[in-house]
């Protein structure tokens, strides 16, 4: 198969963002094949690699959402934790890297969109997510955004503050609160609920 009859193939498929693997299926060859054409490609400007084994087939700029799924196949995710909370306008300062959650795995990925800190969250704490489809993941909505965030740093340490957090109009403390009822360890359980309550007593509204 020609290098362009791969990249049409693949374009056809409608996912912006592959795998090496997932590009080898579709163009019925090797792995191995299929990189070297993805790579001929990518000297022609054609596709991007995005990070090693990720490729951007699609013909505009791949966004966050469409790259993190790649990243963390054949696990679900979402972006979360201050990516979140910064879309939602809850926080005024940019996130250094792009934080998300999933299923699988813990790591972090340098990508040519920046880098990557993915964390593990159990599956009973996954989830309240918006804007999924079949090719982006979604965006944790603003109180499991919120949850997320302080779930994770009250992991390391017992006192968490976020300064200048702004709620947004519809914020609801009792889905914040229902997540917390959902975590297992009682300690941390705890931890979470009394950092979550000192957050919001001092946020804007």
């Amino acid at each position: 198969m020609k290098s362009t009859e791969a990249l049409s193939a693949l374009r056809r498929v409608g996912k912006p963002v592959v795998s090496t693997r997932e590009a080898a299926l579709v163009g019925d060859l090797s792995p191995v094949a299929m990189s070297q054409t993805l790579r001929r490609l990518a000297e022609s400007g054609l596709v991007t690699c995005v990070s090693k084994g990720v490729w951007n087939v699609g013909e505009g700029q791949a966004t966050y959402e469409e790259v993190l799924p790649v990243l963390t196949n054949p696990y679900p995710s979402y972006l979360s934790l201050w990516t979140a909370l910064f879309r939602h306008g809850m926080i005024e300062q940019i996130p250094r890297s792009v934080s998300a959650v999933t299923l699988g795995r813990s790591k972090r990925i340098s990508t040519t969109l920046g880098l990557f800190d993915i964390h593990h969250i159990p599956l009973e704490l996954y989830g309240d997510v918006q804007g999924e489809t079949g090719v982006s993941a979604g965006i944790a909505r603003p109180e499991k955004a919120l949850f997320d965030t302080v779930y994770f740093l009250s992991n390391r340490c017992a006192d968490v503050t976020l300064p200048e957090l702004e709620l947004p109009e519809g914020f609801s403390s009792e889905v914040v609160n229902g997540w917390v009822e959902k975590i297992v360890s009682r300690r941390l359980q705890t931890l979470t609920r009394n950092n979550l309550e000192r957050v919001l007593q001092t946020a804007r509204r």
